[in-house]
């Protein structure tokens, strides 16, 4: 009888210690609980925009010899591409500058935007800076599998709902501002655009009966 006496004791301790380690464990099960109950997805692409200079030699008639292939060459450099935007800092003010900079850009579909950015430094006199604005988009904390816990009370959203879609938009979108404001109409096609769709609606090969072809000359 003293021994079962004296074991008992022990066997409180136990007891006691995995109560606490089993409502330890259900507390850190909780901590991973989905909390968002919206129908929005907390991880939203995040946009930033860099600014790419070259500082170019002027002259009276616009860009200074050699300049011209020298600005295309960085264009090349660059990758210029649709969602681009150029800006012309020139001092003098000269239109010819700017018209000279048109044309080069004109060979990538892209047009001069008015104003120009803040830039570190300055212009020196006879000089003018070209200024590349690129945007781009990413989705910062994706994939995001810190609420892993399948006891969902709240009925909330998964961490990671929302990931693979704002991802993929953000990695697919021509021109990254388009998601904080929209595209805006200037009333003049977009080549880089526009191309595209045109060329293929142009190229489809009919693949039955039901094709575009077929309703277009229904309705003719």
């Amino acid at each position: 009888m003293s021994n079962q006496i004296a074991r008992r004791p022990g066997l409180g301790r136990l007891a006691a210690g995995s109560l606490v380690l089993s409502f330890g464990l259900l507390l850190a099960g909780c901590g991973g609980m989905p909390t968002n109950r919206s129908m929005n997805s907390v991880h939203q692409p995040v946009i930033e925009r860099v600014n790419y200079t070259l500082d170019v030699r002027t002259d009276g008639s616009g860009l200074g010899s050699g300049e011209q292939g020298r600005l295309a060459g960085w264009f090349e450099a660059m990758g210029l591409k649709y969602g681009d935007r150029i800006f012309v800092d020139d001092p003098s003010g000269n239109p010819a500058v700017r018209s000279a900079v048109e044309a080069v850009a004109g060979r990538y579909g892209l047009i001069l935007t008015e104003g120009a950015p803040v830039t570190d430094g300055y212009v020196d006199a006879g000089n003018a800076r070209i200024v590349i604005a690129r945007t781009k988009a990413s989705v910062p904390g994706c994939p995001d599998w810190s609420a892993h816990n399948d006891f969902n009370p709240n009925n909330g959203l998964t961490s990671n709902y929302g990931c693979a879609t704002n991802a993929n938009i953000a990695a697919m979108v021509a021109n990254p501002e388009d998601l904080v404001h929209g595209a805006q109409s200037t009333g003049k096609t977009t080549v880089m655009s526009a191309s595209k769709a045109i060329e293929a609606y142009r190229s489809a090969t009919p693949t039955g009966g039901n094709t575009v072809a077929a309703t277009s000359s229904k309705a003719n």
